[in-house]
């Protein structure tokens, strides 16, 4: 059970090898609570976990060809709660691919590469410091 100041993350990919080593650099740089699912089906299984950030890869397809796609389980994922905040983390280098993925809400889109994981970090430490700052917005909208 996670206690109010852990943060969870779901981690999804179904590169088996690129996700461990995305969960061991977790693991060892940060304090965050790190789960792993290799499919998009398995992360919307576990929603009722109410991760704080899902970092979602965008193609999950590429080892069983028909699991349902990045942007198919970031719109489940924002039906069931829209609250949860993704992240997407891409092979694809595509600014349309990525303007894609924001009108479906996504809060950020990274490239994967070399730099890939301080890039996460710092987008996960700015998610989080816009939720304290939402949550304290709605506490003082509530007050008046």
């Amino acid at each position: 059970m996670k206690k109010a100041e852990d943060v969870l993350i779901f981690l999804v990919d179904d590169d088996a090898l690129y996700l461990k080593s995305l969960e061991i650099d977790f693991a060892q740089n940060t304090k965050y609570i790190v789960k792993t699912f290799l499919s998009g089906e398995l992360c919307l299984e576990n929603l009722s976990q109410n991760p704080n950030v899902i970092i979602l890869d965008y193609h999950l397809d590429s080892i069983d060809h028909k699991a349902i796609n990045g942007l198919e389980v970031l719109d489940g994922i924002k039906k069931i709660n829209p609250n949860i905040s993704v992240i997407i983390l891409s092979s694809q280098d595509k600014i349309e691919v990525a303007v894609n993925c924001m009108k479906h809400r996504a809060f950020d889109y990274i490239v994967k590469s070399e730099t890939a994981f301080f890039r996460l970090k710092k987008a996960i430490v700015s998610l989080l410091q816009f939720q304290r700052i939402e949550k304290t917005l709605k506490w003082y909208m509530d007050k008046m």
